[in-house]
């Protein structure tokens, strides 16, 4: 039996999902989670044998908290199940070493068969999106030019970054110009567009 903890943040997602999973004869969803920063707690306690991970999760993302659960519990595989289709989210994936990644709108029996894969050892991932990743751009920003990003995508002021990553406003405005620049932007809000369809911000 492949025992399988499972994290969704959309209830009728995750619902649908397990009753999916329950007609397996051989699979058996042994957690549910809404959110992220409660993944490795519940794997570490259930000792599931597949993790099916949802990217988008509150709390901790699902590619960060798949990197801790291989930190953590390198005997539990993960699958992410998502509906970003973009080939720097999936090379994210790929570089926190999940073994499956699935689009959630894919036909439900490739769920179980790419489930069984990954529990053996194997790797399961979207052919098509796989081909554009290999591809796909790498992202032409800094470490730090991409977290200012991020923060400045959650709707957050220069004067608000500057406090949280210990730096000057000015400083902030800066990298924010360079992104632009770099990304061929009209504005920072573009910035954020071009980066995120890219798959460099999730």
């Amino acid at each position: 039996m492949i025992r399988i903890l499972l994290a969704e943040d959309m209830h009728m997602v995750r619902g649908a999902l397990v009753a999916l999973l329950d007609l397996e004869p051989d699979i058996e969803v042994v957690c549910q989670l809404e959110r992220g920063d409660e993944i490795v707690e519940a794997a570490l306690r259930h000792r599931p044998d597949v993790a099916v991970i949802d990217i988008d999760l509150p709390g901790t993302d699902g590619l960060t908290a798949a990197a801790e659960l291989r930190e953590r519990l390198p005997e539990c595989r993960t699958l992410i199940l998502t509906n970003l289709g973009r080939p720097g989210t999936l090379r994210r994936a790929l570089a926190a070493h999940v073994s499956g990644y699935l689009l959630k709108d894919a036909p439900p029996d490739e769920l179980a068969a790419a489930i069984r894969r990954v529990a053996a050892g194997q790797r399961a991932i979207d052919p098509e999106l796989a081909l554009a990743a290999w591809g796909g751009a790498e992202s032409p920003l800094t470490a730090r030019e991409t977290e200012v990003l991020r923060l400045a995508a959650e709707g957050a002021e220069a004067g608000e970054i500057a406090a949280r990553l210990h730096l000057s406003a000015g400083t902030v405005r800066n990298y924010l110009t360079t992104v632009v620049t770099k990304l061929n932007a009209r504005n920072r809000v573009d910035a954020i567009r071009i980066a995120r369809d890219s798959g460099w911000l999730t």
